[in-house]
């Protein structure tokens, strides 16, 4: 299931993920440009009255690092979800692009009791199928009784929720946290379906049984087809409660939406148990090591085990296609804990570690770090800052790294998948941009590789901040700039 995004009828505003428009003003085909004429042609682009507050970043290179076109390309900006193309080219620089996340039962060795141990090591893709896989080996190994099942979510240490992440992006979907123990993208999918004209909207949960888990306090209403559509849907945790206010029109379509699970190791243990049930195996007890219960276990060493059941993740190079093409911010988190977690540290923080080894494998293929500072992986947090430079020097690097084709190919393609999938089409540019987008309230940005039919492949960067506009004419004002750089040709 995909939980990344709110639809784009009722404007709301997506963080981490860009919300897909159509761009029906750009031109079918542009007048050609010299890359000396670049500063006439973008001027009266980012210029216009509408972009007088706004701040931009451009910086547009060739190959060679070639310079074509600079505006405030050593300022930081919030990169939003451009921040993903810092932490993916370094995930895959350390990890390699064949590295798998294993998910693994080990039996232990007690005495007396069957004790059944789960250790999670952060897979973003793990679903009630590999569940469902891990119950079957464990009785194809004859076991139909757990005296105690285990959870081991500590191999991400530290907290799971980013400290500068805001409230109500940790609520939805798109914010859920990484801990060691994923499962389903620790997110629950429910549809807003409008009724009768005065009437609550409907809540239908993508599965039924999550209604016995939560209340709900509904505050919606169903209203007349003149009158304006707008969300606001939010959870608390203790207990699981789902708050829904706002509006839809009578007969307008149904909404989808995505709330974050709020205990994700608790979650963890509800689904692996309905999975081991089903596969005949009796569960009477449930602990995890960071409970006060777990003390005891925790003198039976992990070394003493044997691993009896295991599922592994697809490689990392198709991961990151998730990450960088559905801009899923879950993937990008834990794939920068996973660079943490599997790299020595003091620090006590996966995330810190994360952020450590970003900087050092950037810093090893020339990324300067002067020229970023990040605080996670995905580009959710309003603290991370981000220059254009960084970006292209990111994307020059790799281009010339042995990872270049997986790196690349996790882009999204204008006009074709992902995020740009309903961006450029019918233009020029169909088809000859690999990009990342990114979108936060008042940051917009897209950066990638462009062939013009007619020049050497041009790498480049575009960042907005500080904008109080709808998202879609920012976006055709920044898709017109790429435009212009499609119609490059040697003067």
């Amino acid at each position: 299931m995909n939980f990344i995004q709110p639809s784009v009828r009722l404007g709301l505003q997506l963080c981490g993920g860009l919300l897909l428009l159509p761009v029906g003003l750009l031109p079918a085909k542009a007048q050609p440009f010299c890359p000396a004429q670049l500063d006439q042609a973008i001027a009266p682009i980012i210029n216009a009255p509408q972009f007088r507050r706004a701040h931009w970043g451009i910086l547009v290179q060739t190959g060679n690092n070639q310079t074509l076109y600079s505006q405030n390309a050593e300022e930081f900006f919030t990169p939003a979800s451009n921040a993903k193309l810092l932490t993916t080219a370094a995930v895959l620089t350390r990890l390699g692009s064949q590295f798998r996340i294993r998910t693994s039962v080990y039996q232990m060795g007690h005495a007396t009791l069957n004790i059944l141990r789960v250790v999670g090591r952060g897979d973003p893709s793990l679903t009630d199928l590999q569940l469902q896989d891990l119950a079957q080996q464990i009785r194809d190994r004859g076991i139909t009784q757990i005296d105690r099942l285990v959870l081991d979510d500590q191999y991400f240490r530290g907290d799971a929720i980013n400290p500068t992440w805001e409230w109500e992006d940790i609520q939805a979907g798109y914010g859920a946290v990484a801990n060691s123990l994923i499962i389903n993208q620790n997110a629950i999918g429910l549809t807003l379906v409008p009724q009768r004209l005065g009437e609550p909207l409907q809540v239908v949960w993508d599965e039924p049984s999550m209604e016995r888990h939560w209340q709900i306090n509904n505050r919606s209403k169903t209203v007349a087809i003149d009158q304006p559509e707008f969300l606001q849907v939010g959870r608390t945790s203790d207990p699981p409660t789902l708050k829904v206010e706002g509006q839809l029109r009578v007969g307008s379509a149904v909404e989808p939406i995505a709330i974050s699970v709020p205990q994700p190791t608790a979650y963890f243990a509800d689904r692996f148990q309905q999975a081991l049930d089903a596969a005949g195996i009796q569960v009477k007890q449930i602990q995890t090591l960071d409970s006060s219960d777990a003390q005891a276990i925790q003198s039976v060493r992990l070394t003493q085990a044997i691993e009896i059941a295991a599922v592994e993740s697809a490689p990392l190079a198709e991961l990151l296609i998730e990450a960088n093409q559905e801009s899923n911010n879950l993937y990008a988190e834990a794939a920068l804990r996973l660079l943490g977690a599997n790299q020595m540290s003091q620090s006590s923080s996966s995330l810190e570690a994360g952020l450590d080894e970003v900087e050092a494998a950037l810093t090893q293929i020339g990324v300067n770090p002067e020229n970023y500072r990040l605080s996670d992986g995905s580009g959710l947090s309003r603290r991370n800052l981000v220059s254009p430079t960084a970006l292209v020097e990111t994307l020059q690097t790799m281009q010339r790294s042995p990872y270049a084709s997986n790196y690349q190919n996790s882009l999204a393609v204008a006009g074709v998948s992902g995020t740009l999938r309903n961006r450029f089409q019918g233009t020029s540019v169909q088809g000859r941009l690999q990009g990342k987008t990114g979108f936060l309230s008042g940051a917009a940005a897209l950066s990638g590789y462009l062939q013009p039919p007619h020049y050497p492949l041009v790498t480049f960067s575009i960042m907005v901040n500080q904008f109080d506009l709808p998202i879609g004419e920012v976006q055709e004002a920044i898709d017109r700039i790429v435009e212009t750089l499609q119609s490059l040709q040697p003067c």
